[in-house]
């Protein structure tokens, strides 16, 4: 069974795929008002030092489909 987000919630996990600085350090999904969305996180400091993440929503990205027989 898939994990299922609570209408207006969301989560983030520990992106360890990142292999680029602009890539998220954080990934997950968000329930809006019942449409899933893609949440990236970035960690940032301010100029004082203090510690932030900065947080970026998307519509969700459209899975490739492998088994469609095109090559790419």
């Amino acid at each position: 069974m898939a994990f299922k987000l609570k209408e207006d919630y969301g989560s983030l996990w520990q992106n360890e795929n990142k292999s680029k600085d602009n890539q998220p350090d954080y990934t997950g999904k968000l329930n809006v008002g019942g449409t899933e969305m893609e949440l990236g996180g970035w960690k940032n400091e301010t100029k004082s030092g203090k510690p932030y993440l900065s947080l970026k929503m998307s519509p969700p990205r459209e899975k490739k489909d492998s088994d469609d027989g095109e090559p790419f």
